[in-house]
């Protein structure tokens, strides 16, 4: 299975519950490496670029309040068929259809207040990591 890296995003709900731990113990005890890890306030701008797939929906404008209430925290995470795997940890979008024992399943609440974002592509991976981490910023050990 290949090496890949995928960007997960802890959304303000994760934060505003406490749940930055949990979360990344989750993520740490499959075998997940991280390759970079902070804490971010996100501007409106980086807002519109990272979800400029759905602009035309009507929920964006609440999903961009959402989003900029409060920081949010950017991982890198590597490890084998990692963007899949990653996934499945999560859970479906929708928390509500999340089994227990998934993150989304244990701490979501609906398709927005989730818990996390995380790449659904390697495409994706490559322009999310590039967006939320500069040079320098990711590292191998």
């Amino acid at each position: 299975m290949p090496i890949e890296t995928s960007l997960v995003l802890l959304k303000p709900d994760a934060l505003e519950k406490g749940l930055i731990g949990p979360v990344l113990a989750r993520f740490q005890a499959a075998g997940f490496q991280i390759r970079g890890l902070k804490m971010m306030q996100l501007s409106e701008a980086l807002l519109r670029e990272h979800y400029a797939h759905i602009t035309h929906l009507a929920v964006f404008p609440q999903l961009i309040r959402f989003m900029s209430r409060s920081p949010v925290v950017a991982v890198a995470l590597e490890g084998e068929n990692a963007i899949a795997k990653v996934r499945e940890l999560l859970g479906p979008t929708d928390s509500r259809e999340a089994p227990a024992g998934s993150i989304r399943g244990d701490w979501g609440e609906d398709k927005m207040v989730n818990v996390c974002h995380a790449s659904d592509s390697p495409e994706s991976a490559s322009m999310e990591l590039q967006r939320f981490f500069s040079e320098g910023e990711l590292f191998s050990f």
